[in-house]
C-alpha cells in the first residue's frame, strides 16, 4: 500500500512539471474507482464519467498544489474528483426526471442487478464461480454488494432492510466461508 501511495505522489509530481505519462498512470490505476465513487454521489453514469474526466483535467492542472506533507496523493486525488461530482450535483447537472425517491429505488435496484450479474459473468468452471454460489444467496449478495459495488456495511443494511450488526454479521461469515472454499 505504501508504494502504491509513494507511486501516486510521484506521479502527481510528474505532473505538475508536464508528465503526461504520469497522468495516464493515475488514470489507468485510479479511474474505475473514482467513476464508482461520483456515480455514488451523481447516481448516473454517464454524469460520472464526465465528472471524472473534467476531474483529471483539474488533477492535470492543479498537480502543483498537491503537497505530501498534508495528507495521501490517493486522498488528494479523490477529493479533487468527489468535490468536482458535488459541484456538479449543486449546478443541477443531475436532472430528475421522476420523483427522487422513485428514481432511487430504481437505481439502486439497478445497480443491484449489475452487482449480482457480475457473479455469473465469472467463468463458469473457476474456482471463485464455485465457491460464491456454494453461499448462501443472502451473504453472496452482501459480499458482492460490498467488494464489486463498493458499498458500506451501513448502506448493505440500509439497501437490504437489515439491522447493521447482522449485515456485518453476514459479510464477515461470507468472506470467512469464501476462504475456506478457495484454498
Amino acid at each position: 500500500m505504501q508504494d502504491q501511495s509513494e507511486d501516486l505522489s510521484a506521479a502527481l509530481a510528474a505532473c505538475a512539471k508536464g508528465d503526461r505519462k504520469a497522468l495516464r498512470h493515475i488514470y489507468d490505476s485510479e479511474a474505475g474507482r473514482l467513476v464508482a465513487v461520483a456515480q455514488r454521489i451523481l447516481r448516473r453514469r454517464d454524469l460520472a464519467e464526465e465528472a471524472v474526466q473534467e476531474g483529471f483535467i483539474r488533477i492535470w492542472i492543479k498537480a502543483h498544489q498537491f503537497e505530501p506533507g498534508r495528507g495521501s496523493a490517493r486522498g488528494w486525488i479523490y477529493a479533487v474528483i468527489r468535490n468536482h461530482a458535488l459541484n456538479m450535483l449543486r449546478d443541477g447537472k443531475r436532472e430528475d426526471l421522476v420523483t427522487s425517491d422513485k428514481l432511487e429505488e430504481l437505481q439502486d435496484r439497478e445497480q443491484i442487478d449489475q452487482i449480482m450479474a457480475s457473479w455469473q459473468r465469472l467463468e463458469s468452471g473457476s474456482r471463485l464461480h464455485e465457491c460464491l454460489g456454494a453461499l448462501e444467496e443472502t451473504r453472496r449478495r452482501t459480499i458482492l454488494m460490498a467488494y464489486v459495488g463498493g458499498y458500506t456495511h451501513g448502506e448493505i443494511a440500509g439497501r437490504l432492510r437489515l439491522p447493521l450488526g447482522t449485515a456485518k454479521s453476514w459479510i464477515k461469515r461470507g468472506l470467512s466461508a469464501l476462504r475456506e472454499c478457495m484454498r
